[in-house]
């Protein structure tokens, strides 16, 4: 019997590849979303609707079993009020959900909502503590739809930074300087664990979770991660291009980033800043165990499967043809201020 699913933000990077992963597996997808798809899949029909004003959309609601909720402004977007998408696009569509007769809401959060963790791993009823604007949405819109676990089953995911085939954005930048071989900076010693998940094992984790009762929260990110400084030199040692991992000072060039980005200089955004020199990993056993999950990739699968993506579609990335109503980690980045560092960084 197949299960009807709604994707919100299902043109997205991650909401994409969900809506791959669930016809895949069987079921029949609405994709929601302001933004058409890229590519016309089997059994998933587009419905262009904003989250802000669902008003008319009752229909697309009729029937459906799950939604899988992912539209969010991320970080790089700037955005001067996330509230707006992040927790009113929330609230409406759990609302219309429940409306609807929809079984099961799968919220996907962000690990965010913890900020600067005052210890890792991150346990699943550790406090979250959010240090910025986004993450502060993200909350917020977590504590929103777990008010109505009573009248509709919620999983609330929290993912790791996601990776994978198709993920551009920020580590776009990233894979522009190694691929041309230029030296790639860590903060201080480059030792802080940082995990990463890839996105086809977040999306078994959120189809997973479609079959959970009441609320839950499940913490998912790789099994096998390692520092920051480890991940970025098996990713030179894979692309063979002459790219080093070299140490800066924390302090001074946080304070390069934040500044960077406050003046719009740079597409990094408050959240980058804080956590490129930080710990923060999960602990994913109940995840593991109550769902059956299996992560399949580790951190440096996950940061080299995405550098391939990039490496086989890099003329694209050069050319006119990009289309700007894709997401925001499926576009290029402007590098602004950052190229500069990357000419002097590779003189060093």
């Amino acid at each position: 019997m197949y299960k009807n699913a709604l994707v919100t933000g299902g043109s997205g990077y991650f909401g994409t590849l969900l809506c791959k992963q669930l016809a895949i597996e069987g079921w029949n997808v609405r994709n929601l979303d302001i933004n058409p798809p890229e590519e016309n899949l089997e059994n998933v029909d587009f419905y262009k609707y904003d989250v802000r004003d669902l008003s008319q959309a009752k229909l697309i609601f009729k029937d459906v079993d799950t939604i899988f909720h992912n539209v969010a402004l991320v970080p790089i977007t700037k955005s001067s009020n996330y509230s707006e998408t992040n927790l009113l696009g929330t609230k409406n569509t759990i609302e219309m959900a429940i409306k609807s007769g929809v079984k099961s809401f799968i919220y996907t959060s962000s690990s965010a909502v913890f900020g600067v963790p005052k210890s890792n791993p991150v346990k699943i009823h550790d406090v979250p503590i959010p240090a910025e604007k986004y993450g502060k949405s993200k909350l917020d819109a977590e504590f929103l739809t777990s008010t109505y676990s009573s009248e509709i089953d919620v999983s609330i995911i929290r993912p790791r930074t996601i990776l994978g085939h198709g993920r551009l954005g920020i580590f776009q930048i990233l894979f522009d300087w190694i691929s041309k071989g230029w030296n790639i900076p860590v903060l201080g010693n480059g030792e802080n664990i940082y995990q990463f998940v890839h996105a086809d094992d977040l999306a078994k984790a959120c189809i997973l979770a479609s079959s959970s009762k009441g609320l839950n929260y499940y913490n998912i990110g790789a099994k096998n991660f390692c520092s920051m400084r480890e991940t970025l030199e098996a990713l030179c040692n894979y692309a063979e291009t002459g790219s080093k991992v070299i140490s800066l000072p924390q302090n001074i060039f946080e304070y390069f980033m934040n500044s960077a980005s406050f003046l719009r200089l740079s597409p990094l955004g408050a959240y980058h800043s804080l956590m490129y020199g930080r710990s923060l990993y999960f602990d994913t056993t109940k995840a593991e165990n109550e769902l059956g999950w299996k992560p399949t990739y580790s951190n440096k699968d996950s940061i080299i499967d995405s550098y391939k993506f990039y490496k086989s579609n890099k003329d694209k990335f050069n050319s006119n043809d990009i289309k700007l109503d894709k997401s925001p980690h499926s576009l290029p980045m402007k590098q602004g201020i950052l190229k500069l560092l990357g000419y002097i960084l590779n003189i060093i």
